[in-house]
């Protein structure tokens, strides 16, 4: 297949794209490169695929793989969407682009708007132009808001979120679930659940906490540490975006328009989990990550911040019956190659 992937410079695209690529799909990966973290992470993960130093709006070829290319633009741009989708002519889309970030939604809120929903819009009429009709993209849990009912489910109705970054995630779904109901093109959407692993954004948690223990600084631990997450290691996100990539989404023929089910439609839409099904708590996550380091943290303890929640729970029940999906990096794991990539990484 030829796929695009957006967002190929950040976390989880530059992971897809290398799996992608090693099994033999042609690949067009496609950043902004924007400075919302250190640009220098997503050069150097570029570098990992044989892209250096890509110029705006100029198609690289890779040096480490002769199926992938690479162009630097903005998928709010949409006369350069709508030129890069008439010449490429994808089968398949994976929109992994966007601004990220729930608490520097808080701050720049307009940022979001131009990047998730303006470029989302982008995306997806360049596929209905373009006749793609294989698109998956990237929601995130964060949609869920104030439920406080867990696990959650897709069934699950999500309308009362807490942040601008999770409003506008829930607006993808909403718009793909229009463009898949009046042109048949098949979308799927993925709420991820806290991805962790090397190569990782330098405003997440294992990150932030790593810098501070190892450079004698405190960590700060919100809410006093009561919080969980379901910390899901990135070679289990990659293959359940592989195995929806691989599988369209298709009309649910059992759907009830008397009660309708959230996550699927008439329609060739769907929505799934994915994480890794099983929470921990934050202090745990800590005390694996002080062991990995050989080293134990200093905390500030703080209250609650602004647009964040206490917990976060994936029910992937959907995505194991449809796919046999099976996260199954334990913590331990996870965490060790981790902190065995940032050692090397940051020593060089």
């Amino acid at each position: 297949m030829k796929i695009l992937v957006t967002g190929a410079a950040g976390f989880i695209g530059f992971h897809l794209s290398q799996f992608l690529l090693q099994r033999g799909d042609e690949v067009v990966g496609l950043d902004n490169i924007n400075d919302y973290y250190d640009v220098n992470l997503k050069y150097d993960r570029l570098k990992e695929v044989g892209i250096v130093a890509p110029k705006e709006d100029e198609m690289c070829a890779s040096s480490c793989y002769e199926n992938y290319h690479f162009i630097k633009t903005d998928i709010s741009d949409t006369q350069k969407i709508d030129r890069l989708f008439q010449e490429e002519k994808f089968d398949a889309v994976c929109n992994l682009a966007a601004q990220a970030g729930v608490r520097y939604s808080l701050e720049n809120p307009h940022i979001y708007i131009q990047s998730n929903v303006v470029g989302f819009m982008n995306i997806l009429e360049a596929c209905r132009q373009s006749g793609v009709k294989n698109l998956s993209y990237a929601s995130s849990s964060s949609i869920y808001g104030l439920n406080t009912s867990q696990p959650f489910k897709t069934s699950d109705h999500t309308d009362h979120q807490v942040s601008i970054y999770a409003a506008t995630k829930k607006s993808n779904e909403m718009m793909a679930h229009t463009y898949a109901h009046l042109y048949g093109i098949a979308t799927t959407g993925l709420r991820f659940f806290t991805v962790y692993g090397p190569w990782g954004r330098p405003d997440m948690a294992p990150m932030l906490f790593t810098d501070a223990i190892l450079n004698d600084r405190a960590i700060k631990v919100f809410n006093h540490g009561k919080m969980s997450r379901d910390f899901t290691y990135i070679d289990d996100i990659v293959s359940g975006i592989v195995k929806v990539i691989d599988h369209p989404a298709t009309p649910n023929t059992l759907f009830d328009t008397n009660n309708p089910d959230p996550s699927s439609s008439l329609a060739p839409y769907r929505i799934y989990n994915i994480g890794n099904n099983a929470p921990l708590s934050l202090m745990t996550f800590i005390e694996t990550l002080e062991h990995a380091l050989e080293k134990k943290a200093t905390k500030t303890y703080m209250q609650m911040q602004d647009g964040d929640v206490v917990s976060t729970y994936a029910d992937v029940s959907d995505l194991i019956q449809d796919f046999d999906y099976q996260p199954n990096t334990s913590l331990d794991a996870g965490i060790s190659n981790f902190v065995s990539w940032y050692k090397r990484y940051y020593a060089r």
